[in-house]
């Protein structure tokens, strides 16, 4: 039972977007209150889109849906994601994707990075009075303060932050499991 879920992954797969039996566990995580992260699988498959997925998940599950990261590249041409908090890319090396490594955003992602990056900080400070009005002064608050704000919003099921990649190849998969570390709930964060 969903009852017993401090947080849950939500896999979305990246050719068919939002399927039904998906949208049902969603319905079932929502009614129980779980805080949920949501993970857009298979993109290195023909016919797959994070953007499509994306909306999607927007339009048939919840506005409060935001990019945690984009892909580099799709399809045959998948080959890593950045990091919209972080702002740095990430490639997954070695036989089976284990070595993480991390880089600067390709030139040609930067400037959806920028604006990805502006939205996901907005998303976030709506949900601290403190760091709302440093924000609205001009200064964006540290890494720190948006990762701990955004893990109170994720555990209040004010905000569904949405990764992405390939679990098949492995790649993208240990940045999920560093943000159930990061944003999802231990048992003893929840009533």
């Amino acid at each position: 039972s969903m009852r017993v879920l401090a947080g849950a992954i939500v896999v979305f797969d990246g050719v068919a977007g939002v399927e039904p039996q998906t949208e049902t566990n969603w319905r079932y995580a929502e009614d129980a209150l779980v805080p949920r992260l949501c993970f857009v699988n298979k993109l290195d498959r023909t016919g797959a889109s994070f953007e499509r997925s994306f909306a999607m998940i927007r339009d048939r599950l919840s506005k409060r849906a935001v990019r945690l990261e984009i892909p580099i590249g799709e399809e045959d041409a998948f080959e890593g994601v950045v990091d919209l908090l972080a702002m740095q890319s990430f490639h997954f090396e070695g036989d089976k994707g284990e070595k993480v490594v991390a880089g600067p955003i390709p030139e040609h992602l930067k400037a959806d990075a920028e604006k990805y990056h502006a939205e996901l900080v907005e998303a976030i400070v709506e949900h601290d009075e403190e760091i709302m009005s440093t924000y609205l002064e001009g200064k964006e608050p540290s890494p720190d303060q948006l990762k701990k704000t955004l893990r109170r919003a994720v555990i209040a099921n004010e905000v569904f932050p949405v990764f992405c990649g390939s679990a098949l190849k492995n790649k993208g998969v240990q940045l999920v499991l560093d943000a159930v570390v990061d944003y999802l709930p231990t048992p003893l964060d929840l009533p």
